[in-house]
């Protein structure tokens, strides 16, 4: 099964690491992303540019309308995605929280759904 995990991050823990550790975790997130793309399990991988680049597209009433900045107001802001196979919820979560950004951030972890359901748009979550 696929899952998208989504990578929250507050950009200014990440501006505040020194150099040093800045280099350590970014090599360690690129070791794991080779070793998860060599065992088959990592689909695809990204990172977003700041939040300070986003914009967010509403549509109501017929009108558009285009906001500066992520929907939402808070400290952590998506930081990136990657997209898994794994053979259920748990292992995505354990390959979640090995990825090494989640020590200072929080990774969201979703099933795909192969297509658009036909009788609802959101099925029973997993628990």
């Amino acid at each position: 099964m696929k899952y998208l995990c989504i990578a929250y991050e507050e950009e200014q823990t990440l501006n505040e690491l020194s150099e040093g550790d800045w280099h350590a975790l970014r090599e360690e997130v690129l070791n794991y992303v080779e070793a998860l793309r060599k065992s088959g399990r990592l689909i695809a991988a990204h990172p977003l540019q700041s939040a300070t680049t986003a914009s967010t597209v509403r549509v109501r009433g017929g009108e558009v309308v285009v906001t500066d900045g992520p929907f939402a107001e808070t400290k952590e802001q998506i930081g990136g995605f990657f997209l898994i196979e794994a053979k259920d919820v748990d292992e995505a979560r354990q390959i979640a929280a090995e990825w090494p950004s989640a020590r200072i951030g929080s990774i969201e972890v979703r099933p795909i759904e192969e297509e658009l359901r036909k009788d609802r748009r959101y099925r029973t979550a997993l628990r």
